[in-house]
């Protein structure tokens, strides 16, 4: 099972965040206790005050080559693991994607 799914206008990605951490990057995929895939973040910013969403926002933005405005947060504002939807052209960010499921 993939860690995003295929929209008419983009993607919709599940990522388990880390706030708080020494850098902000996006370290590959990984499972979740229940099996579920998640990509996985993380971000110097805090957990408070949606900084850390903000963080994740800027970060996904960068890594898929789009404005920040093309990436929203679908659900999870104040969870852990996340749905996050990166507009535009389906097959190049799951491209990317398939690129860390790679690694």
């Amino acid at each position: 099972m993939a860690c995003f799914r295929r929209e008419a206008d983009g993607i919709v990605l599940s990522v388990r965040l880390t706030p708080k951490a020494s850098r902000d990057s996006v370290d590959g995929v990984g499972a979740l206790s229940d099996g579920s895939e998640v990509a996985l973040a993380r971000v110097r910013a805090v957990p408070e005050d949606g900084a850390a969403n903000a963080a994740l926002i800027a970060l996904l933005a960068k890594t898929f080559g789009r404005p920040k405005s093309a990436v929203t947060l679908v659900r999870g504002a104040a969870q852990r693991v996340k749905q996050m939807r990166i507009a535009g052209a389906p097959d190049q960010l799951a491209a990317i994607v398939e690129m860390w499921e790679a690694k």
